[in-house]
């Protein structure tokens, strides 16, 4: 079993480790989906991190075609992580009608090798997972991060069983997006899965003591100005006994 926290900050990272994972993807704006974090958070954390380092490599939210110039940039953040000393790298690329962009996916793959290599949720917006997996499997991609194309994986729980059961032991298949400690039992019982993803955050409140109402510098209200989230020692603490009770 093996916990991978999705930590959008140094201080998440650390928690992260404090609490007993396995692993942290790094990235930033989760508000977008998640991009790449700056290189001063890479950097630190490989700096002060033991456990394995892995960043997401996005440049920008929306889709997952992107054009000559975001590949340059993508290429050189691919460049950077290996160069500072990181694990992994998340990846993710599609074709205009739905499908896994092979060519790009295998190109990157080789490009940050050896490097592990995890294949992002970009897969949850593909036309057919079954399909989209087999393209995986034949680019030699290490993981896949998945929701079994719903929005939280709890509700995609039989489709990730069976993306397991297909897989066998050629890929990794690992559920993301809604687990916590009250279903990371339940998910693992119901879809065979031995690595899990999570933010396992908590609410902090800004020190701001003046506060300007009704200025959202994101342009969306649902975004809070005064209040940030962090991942929580206890939180990862506490599914990591979960997990650890269940090997």
């Amino acid at each position: 079993m093996l916990l991978e926290v999705c930590a959008t900050s140094l201080q998440s990272a650390i928690n992260a480790q404090s609490g007993g994972a396995g692993r942290v993807e790094l990235c930033d704006n989760l508000y977008e989906g998640g991009t790449t974090p700056s290189p001063g958070t890479i950097l630190l954390a490989r700096e002060k991190l033991n456990i394995k380092v892995h960043v997401l490599i996005r440049p920008r939210g929306s889709d997952f075609i992107y054009s000559d110039q975001e590949m340059e940039v993508i290429c050189k953040d691919i460049e950077f992580c290996k160069k500072a000393g990181c694990d992994g790298v998340v990846i993710g690329f599609l074709n205009s009608d739905g499908t896994i962009n092979a060519d790009r996916t295998r190109e990157m793959t080789d490009l940050a090798r050896p490097m592990s290599v995890t294949f992002h949720r970009a897969f949850d917006m593909t036309r057919d997972p079954f399909e989209a997996l087999d393209v995986l499997l034949n680019t030699g991609v290490d993981r896949l991060l998945t929701a079994g194309q719903q929005n939280k994986a709890p509700l995609g729980t039989d489709l990730i069983a069976r993306l397991i059961k297909k897989s066998g032991n050629q890929m990794i298949i690992m559920p993301g997006s809604g687990v916590n400690e009250e279903n990371v039992t339940w998910l693992h019982q119901h879809t065979g899965a031995v690595e899990f993803h999570l933010t396992g955050q908590r609410p902090v409140g800004s020190r701001m003591q003046y506060r300007k109402e009704g200025i959202f510098l994101g342009g969306l209200s649902q975004i809070p100005e005064y209040e940030y989230s962090v991942t929580s020692v206890e939180r990862i603490r506490k599914i990591v006994e979960i997990l650890n009770s269940l090997n």
